[in-house]
């Protein structure tokens, strides 16, 4: 499985790739193109979707895709089965709840980019047993996925679930704890060897009398130490408040976050050369640090549509399921999915550290491989599964897909990163078409290209 490591990214001129992309000739804006869009930006869309983003310019879908809204019909929806799934008292039912949303909401670069953030301040239900806490936690994140960072990062550090996670649930001036210090400083802000061990134990002194009270944040002024600090450089009667504020005024936070979201957004290896963050977060900066104007620059460049984005990241066990049902109009039962997703080490509330998950190359490995074709069969055997409501058959039938190959055809163009060899192309159709060529060959055929190489590439 090849990640087109040939494209040397160091060589990509900094202006021309975050200028609007410009369709030409070896870069149509067609089928392709805008499936590709809707996988950075989502979990994938329909030939129905696409059919019409490609009717259209492709700067106004980009500039679309981060507007979407969710009207109250969904929301509704969305909030009375999160209520079911609160009443269980079991936060594993919350994975499924959220698989639900991914899979449903009209909002999708939302719900991307609140897996984003929930993989960067990463916090788990393993122990965070509340799952009151935990989804608290998740709307904070979707209510500050496209707003202005220093917001976000003040109200994740007085979160319940974070405080609890990092083990600040009461912080004592006489015992500061060092936890959410030094990750406020190494994960979530800065990145490592921008700061000293001084500098954690300071800021962590800025945290003291951070505490919970049932449930909530409370602010103790009698645990908090009001010495002098020094953070950064900077020195004072500091609180948490200044310490997160004098953290974010670092020229280094932008750079880290910008970074962090073309890795996630356009590829997963190697980092983004220095030259290619700057524009980047000289535009968060100006912009006050606020996070949408610089996810529409992302998805609406021309890096996004170039070879140094396509192919270039390995599909996440979200990405792959969500994606190939959102991709066919499709629905499951969401709980076993999340399961199955958790299996292959993407466990929604589950991040396996507070560092989140690692991503790229490391979702595969002849274990998950494995794990990745189980699910993949699962999701199309299964009598929960409905391709647009209907059997995969007929609901190819109903998009103008007539042919074995013509399904081919349509799943590589919705789906698939790179182009299929045609030995792969020729066996599938072969599989599809065997016995009477029904259902059960379809399945088959379904399965076997869905386990291609080709297909663990976004």
């Amino acid at each position: 499985m090849s990640t087109n490591s040939y494209f040397d990214v160091s060589q990509v001129d900094p202006v021309w790739a975050w200028e609007p992309f410009q369709p030409s000739a070896d870069r149509p804006w067609d089928t392709r193109a805008a499936a590709h869009l809707f996988r950075r930006a989502g979990f994938s869309a329909t030939t129905d979707e696409l059919q019409e983003a490609v009717g259209s310019d492709p700067i106004q879908v980009a500039r679309s895709i981060i507007r979407q809204e969710q009207p109250d019909s969904f929301l509704n929806e969305s909030q009375s089965l999160a209520d079911s799934c609160l009443a269980t008292g079991n936060a594993e039912q919350l994975s499924g709840w959220w698989t639900w949303r991914m899979l449903h909401s009209p909002a999708q670069l939302l719900e991307k980019t609140t897996l984003f953030w929930h993989g960067h301040f990463a916090t788990s239900a393993a122990k965070v047993d509340d799952p009151h806490l935990m989804l608290r936690q998740n709307e904070l994140l979707r209510t500050y996925a496209f707003g202005e960072f220093p917001e976000l990062v003040l109200e994740i550090s007085r979160d319940p679930a974070m405080l609890i996670y990092l083990d600040s649930v009461s912080n004592r001036k006489a015992h500061p704890n060092e936890n959410y210090a030094r990750e406020v400083m190494e994960l979530f802000c800065l990145g490592e060897g921008k700061y000293t061990e001084a500098d954690i134990r300071e800021l962590a002194r800025c945290f003291t009398g951070w505490e919970v009270k049932r449930e909530k944040f409370r602010f103790n002024r009698y645990q908090h130490d009001t010495g002098t600090k020094k953070v950064l450089g900077k020195s004072g009667q500091f609180g948490g408040e200044e310490g997160v504020s004098i953290v974010l005024n670092r020229d280094d936070a932008a750079d880290f976050i910008v970074s962090r979201l073309i890795r996630f957004f356009v590829f997963d290896e190697p980092q983004a050369p220095a030259e290619l963050i700057a524009p980047l977060a000289r535009l968060f900066r100006d912009s006050g640090m606020q996070v949408q104007p610089v996810i529409e620059k992302i998805i609406s460049s021309n890096l996004m549509f170039s070879d140094a984005a396509r192919g270039r990241r390995v599909r996440s066990p979200v990405e792959l399921a969500v994606g190939l049902l959102r991709a066919f109009d499709g629905s499951t039962n969401v709980f076993q999915l999340a399961s199955a997703m958790r299996t292959l080490g993407q466990g929604l509330f589950y991040p396996p550290s507070v560092k989140g998950w690692d991503g790229g190359r490391t979702w595969i490995n002849s274990s998950t491989l494995l794990g990745r074709s189980n699910l993949v069969r699962r999701l199309l055997e299964s009598e929960k599964t409905r391709f647009g409501r209907t059997t995969p058959l007929e609901y190819f039938r109903s998009v103008g897909a007539k042919s074995k190959a013509d399904i081919v055809d349509l799943c590589e163009d919705t789906l698939f990163a790179v182009r299929l060899n045609d030995s792969s192309r020729e066996r599938i159709v072969d599989l599809m078409e065997s016995g009477k060529g029904g259902d059960r060959a379809l399945i088959e055929g379904l399965h076997a290209l869905f386990t291609l190489p080709e297909f663990q590439l976004g």
